[in-house]
C-alpha cells in the first residue's frame, strides 16, 4: 500500500495535538479580529459622540445667546412702556391739576365778587338806616359775647 495516501492533509499532519494547536490559532485570530472590530466600532462611536456633543454645545450657546437677546429686548420694551405710561400719567395729572386750579380760581373770583356785592349792599343799608345798623351791630356783639362767656366756666 501506498503510505503517502494515508497521511493526513493540512491540519491533520501532526495529529490531534496539531489540530488543537491550529484551532487555538484560529480562535486566537478570531478573538483578535473581534477585539479589533470592537475597538474600531468604539472609536467610531466615540468620534460620533464627540461630534454630537460639539453640536449640542454649539446649539446650547446659540440658545443662550438668543435668550439673552430676547431678555434684553423685553427689558428695553418694558422700560419704554413704563416711560410712556409715566409720561401719559404725568400729562393727565398736569391737565387735571390745571383744571382744578382754573376751577379754584373761578370759585375764588366768584366768592370775591359776591363778597363785594354783599359789602356794597350792607354799606347801602347802613347809609339808608344808620340807627338800625347800629342796633343790629350791638345785638350781634352781645350774642357773640354771651357765646364766648359761656365757654369760660
Amino acid at each position: 500500500m501506498d503510505t503517502s495516501s494515508n497521511q493526513p492533509s493540512g491540519s491533520q499532519k501532526n495529529g490531534p495535538s496539531g489540530a488543537a494547536s491550529e484551532a487555538r490559532e484560529n480562535i486566537g485570530a478570531a478573538l483578535e479580529r473581534g477585539k479589533s472590530d470592537i475597538a474600531e466600532a468604539t472609536n467610531a462611536s466615540g468620534s460620533e459622540l464627540a461630534a454630537h456633543m460639539r453640536d449640542l454645545r454649539a446649539d446650547a450657546a446659540k440658545l443662550q445667546e438668543a435668550l439673552s437677546r430676547l431678555t434684553s429686548e423685553v427689558g428695553t420694551q418694558t422700560a419704554q412702556a413704563a416711560r410712556d405710561v409715566g409720561s401719559t400719567v404725568a400729562d393727565r395729572m398736569s391737565s387735571v391739576a390745571s383744571d382744578v386750579a382754573r376751577g379754584g380760581a373761578d370759585v375764588a373770583a366768584s366768592a370775591t365778587a359776591q363778597a363785594k356785592t354783599l359789602a356794597s349792599e350792607l354799606e347801602g343799608m347802613a347809609r339808608k338806616n344808620p340807627l338800625g345798623t347800629l342796633a343790629c351791630t350791638l345785638l350781634v356783639g352781645v350774642v357773640i359775647g354771651m357765646m364766648t362767656r359761656g365757654n369760660r366756666s
